[in-house]
């Protein structure tokens, strides 16, 4: 994108003993969409991992999108290839971008720092977002059969990166973003 010229300055240079105007143009060039491309972690199999991509997609202002799956469930098999390619495609750019990553739920340091439990991590699948590092937990996710839909999946996603760190909301009308629903 060119910068668009809106004006010049007049600058008066003294250098020694003769004074030199010179005449120089400055710009504004329009904002940029912020990085807007979705990010995707490695798999979490510690928390250490998981506090950093909170901190990373809050820093970004993006929200954090995690599928928390077992070694042995086979749902989770399919979903998170198919969630995985959903944000690879760039689905949720045009919204402000997202993080991915999925946790290991079953990996021992997961298991033992209680993780799941502070979440409130109760069925295997669960999509779980994350706005500005906190869990929006009213978006839960755990059918594994909407979860296996892809139209149902693009969705959710769009509706999540629309948050765009600004905790909670999730696009909507309304001053709030719709945040408190319907007022009537």
């Amino acid at each position: 994108m060119r910068p668009q010229v809106i004006g010049k300055a007049s600058l008066l240079v003294s250098t020694g003993l003769r004074r030199t105007s010179a005449i120089r143009t400055f710009s504004v060039s329009r904002p940029r969409r912020r990085g807007a491309a979705n990010q995707i972690y490695a798999s979490v199999r510690r928390p250490d991992d998981f506090h950093t991509y909170q901190l990373l997609s809050s820093s970004s202002r993006t929200p954090l999108i995690t599928l928390w799956t077992t070694s042995w469930c086979g749902t989770c098999h399919v979903v998170a290839p198919l969630l995985r390619s959903i944000v690879e495609s760039g689905v949720g750019e045009a919204e402000g971008g997202v993080g991915y990553c999925e946790v290991q739920f079953d990996a021992p340091d997961i298991m033992s720092s209680g993780l799941g439990t502070e979440y409130m991590i109760t069925s295997i699948p669960t999509l779980l977002s994350f706005d500005a590092g906190e869990a929006q937990v009213r978006n839960k996710m755990t059918d594994g059969r909407r979860m296996a839909d892809r139209s149902f999946l693009e969705d959710w996603i769009r509706n999540e990166a629309r948050r765009q760190g600004g905790r909670g909301g999730g696009g909507g009308s309304g001053v709030l973003g719709g945040l408190f629903g319907s007022w009537k």
